[in-house]
């Protein structure tokens, strides 16, 4: 995994399936791990904790950052055994902007994204009074592009490949052979985006089920600054 997201030189990347002192990946610290080859500052949130171990979501950067919010996401009341879900937000400061950076993973039910589509919309998340353009939400959403759930993040929210003019920047899961577009970026403010691709190498199908997304994005700096572009990489 760190050979994959140093491959893309990323200034940004969002984890998913992270895991942190669980028995199946011998106790190891992954989001520290990964951060420390390479040399970046790691944020982790633990959606499931069984006893010592814990498994979530992370952000690494190498840039200036400070975590804004953390926290579970709705599943369904008739459905309790439905794997625990959550987010994880962070303020990045690059070329005189503070970009703000939500990673998330949504569930397997269709009504259950749904509401959870809705809370990352609502007054926690996105709606947040310091949740202040530019935004940038990314993760594995369990969500192809004519789902209720996508359309619903659609509706307030700009997805970054179709402002890239690349509609479909190609499937991401699984990535042996690579069906479905699950994995997306949305964007809100003042970003240009340079480019969005799913990284398909040798190396990019063994380390994960899915494929990684990269984004190159470009962010309007403050008067008298330089632009400065910035990468982001979504991967598990």
């Amino acid at each position: 995994m760190a050979e994959v997201i140093d491959s893309c030189d990323a200034d940004i990347v969002a984890l998913q399936e992270v895991d942190v002192g669980r028995m199946r990946t011998g106790a190891a610290d992954q989001a520290q791990d990964i951060a420390r080859h390479l040399g970046m500052m790691p944020h982790f949130h633990a959606a499931l904790t069984i006893q010592e171990e814990q498994y979530g979501d992370a952000i690494l950067t190498r840039r200036p950052s400070r975590l804004m919010g953390a926290g579970p996401l709705p599943g369904l009341s008739a459905r309790p055994k439905l794997e625990p879900r959550g987010a994880l937000w962070i303020s990045v400061e690059t070329g005189g902007t503070a970009l703000q950076v939500i990673n998330t993973h949504f569930g397997l039910n269709r009504n259950e994204r749904l509401r959870q589509a809705e809370t990352v919309l609502g007054a926690e998340w996105l709606g947040h009074p310091e949740c202040r353009n530019p935004v940038v939400l990314v993760g594995d959403f369990n969500a192809v592009p004519r789902s209720r759930a996508y359309r619903r993040l659609a509706q307030h929210l700009s997805e970054a490949a179709r402002l890239a003019g690349n509609s479909d920047p190609g499937a991401t899961y699984p990535s042996r052979m690579p069906l479905l577009r699950i994995d997306h970026a949305f964007l809100r403010g003042a970003v240009t985006v340079r480019s969005v691709t799913s990284i398909r190498t040798p190396l990019t199908r063994v380390a994960s089920d899915h494929l990684p997304l990269l984004l190159e994005l470009e962010l309007t700096p403050l008067p008298q600054e330089d632009i400065q572009p910035t990468k982001t990489v979504r991967c598990r």
